[in-house]
């Protein structure tokens, strides 16, 4: 099922279940202030909507200036996403995050330069973003990446890698020989 498919009431029970079923999470609040925001985009006319909107803006900014996440509606975002803590998130408008993705605090998925604003970083499904990385710019991070604490990400990084350091680069493991007939 994909998520055009749930109503806003399923996806944010889905989401509650997400965040260990703890509606006092701010986390859990502002992902459910998201999907009533992208949701009261639906209502046609305009005019019906204003009541609607005028509640998802005070949502927002109380989401924002309380908690510190800001996460406007018009990021795509994907199924069961989880913000773990509080503080200092900041999330491009034209972001994608894709479903099972973890925020952590201090996490800022931004543009890189002025002179691209809408640049903005697209995440895969089931990434791990470390306690205070930046993901900066028109970048792209595939399924299963973990980007570590403090990272700043500034190019592509592939499904399956770890991405860690100033600017961000992959983790390459060292594995070790496996004796043999010891």
């Amino acid at each position: 099922m994909s998520q055009r498919d749930l109503s806003l009431w399923q996806q944010i029970i889905e989401d509650w279940r997400a965040h260990q079923s703890d509606w006092t999470k701010p986390g859990f609040r502002a992902v459910a202030v998201h999907r009533f925001g992208g949701w009261r985009m639906r209502i046609q006319p305009k005019l019906i909507r204003a009541p609607f909107s005028l509640i998802y803006r005070g949502h927002y900014r109380y989401i924002r200036n309380v908690y510190g996440i800001d996460l406007p509606y018009t990021v795509k975002l994907g199924r069961r996403v989880v913000i773990e803590h509080q503080g200092a998130i900041v999330i491009h408008g034209d972001s994608e995050i894709g479903d099972d993705c973890i925020i952590r605090q201090g996490v800022t998925l931004g543009n890189r330069y002025l002179e691209h604003p809408f640049d903005a970083p697209k995440l895969g499904a089931r990434v791990n973003v470390g306690a205070g990385a930046k993901i900066l710019g028109d970048v792209e991070l595939g399924n299963d990446v973990n980007i570590g604490a403090n990272a700043v990400v500034l190019s592509n990084v592939p499904s399956g890698e770890t991405a860690v350091g100033i600017p961000a680069k992959i983790l390459t493991l060292h594995r070790l020989p496996i004796p043999s007939g010891e």
